[in-house]
């Protein structure tokens, strides 16, 4: 018994606009922090947490593909 394939011309990649990495969670300094691959440090929180007030929760989206 065979296994259907997809054609290879009818494959599609999700555009980036369509691709979500969070939970619909609340975004953590650490989230972001750790995100970013730095060390949770108080200066890495603190830069983070005006990251998340400045941007929403859209600063974890904006650094995960």
């Amino acid at each position: 018994m065979s296994t259907a394939q997809p054609d290879e011309g009818t494959a599609r990649a999700t555009p980036d606009a369509l691709l979500h990495a969070r939970t619909g969670t609340e975004v953590a300094p650490e989230d972001v922090v750790l995100a970013v691959g730095r060390d949770v440090t108080p200066d890495n929180l603190e830069w983070a947490r005006r990251k998340i007030e400045a941007e929403g929760a859209a600063a974890l989206d904006k650094l995960l593909p």
